[in-house]
């Protein structure tokens, strides 16, 4: 009976002694090696990030940064202090909660200076809002210039939202007269703009 721990204890342990024993060689530069302690841990890596942050993009960065650290740290591991799934775990663990707090940290920093950010002042918005008015007022009187037919195509199509098959059922003209009338009202309302074709 006796007997039977000890063997309960080394199978435990067996899997794991495997990753110390990759871990090992992986410190000395065995790319084979590291691959091996990857195949074993990149599910559990993965898992254990994805837990945390609940992102599987951020979650799939954070476990190539443990494994970037995994192979830069693998010398400094202490078996004594654990397993190599342990150890490793610790770190996806660890990582995942940093980026957490660096988001929170980050998304603080932007509400902060969202709210730091001064406002226009009333003298500063009346440039903006006479330059505006005064563009609109001119539109309108382009507008005026257009024919009764163009002036309608063009404020079903450019105002409503019409597209020019609906602009054409609610005018009762064809589809081709629309589009003329659409060509023919943007091509004045351009000359009369100013605007450069």
């Amino acid at each position: 009976m006796d007997e039977a721990l000890p063997s309960r204890a080394s199978d435990r342990t067996g899997a794991d002694d495997g990753l110390g024993g990759l871990l090992a060689r992986a410190s000395l530069g065995d790319m084979e090696a590291f691959e091996g302690v990857y195949r074993q841990l990149a599910g559990p890596v993965f898992g254990t990030a994805a837990r945390v942050l609940l992102d599987h993009a951020q979650a799939e960065e954070v476990a190539q940064e443990v494994f970037v650290e995994v192979w830069r740290q693998a010398a400094r591991y202490d078996a004594s202090a654990g397993g190599v799934r342990s150890w490793v775990l610790t770190i996806a663990h660890r990582r995942a909660v940093d980026r957490v707090r660096s988001e929170q940290a980050s998304a603080d920093r932007t509400a902060r200076v969202g709210r730091a950010e001064p406002r226009q002042t009333p003298a500063d918005e009346v440039p903006d809002a006479v330059e505006h008015r005064l563009e609109r007022e001119r539109v309108r009187r382009c507008l005026g210039r257009l024919t009764g037919l163009q002036r309608e195509a063009v404020r079903l199509t450019y105002y409503a939202g019409y597209t020019q098959n609906q602009a054409a059922v609610a005018l009762k003209v064809p589809l081709t007269t629309v589009k003329g009338r659409l060509r023919d009202g943007l091509i004045r309302l351009r000359d009369c703009l100013g605007v450069e074709a």
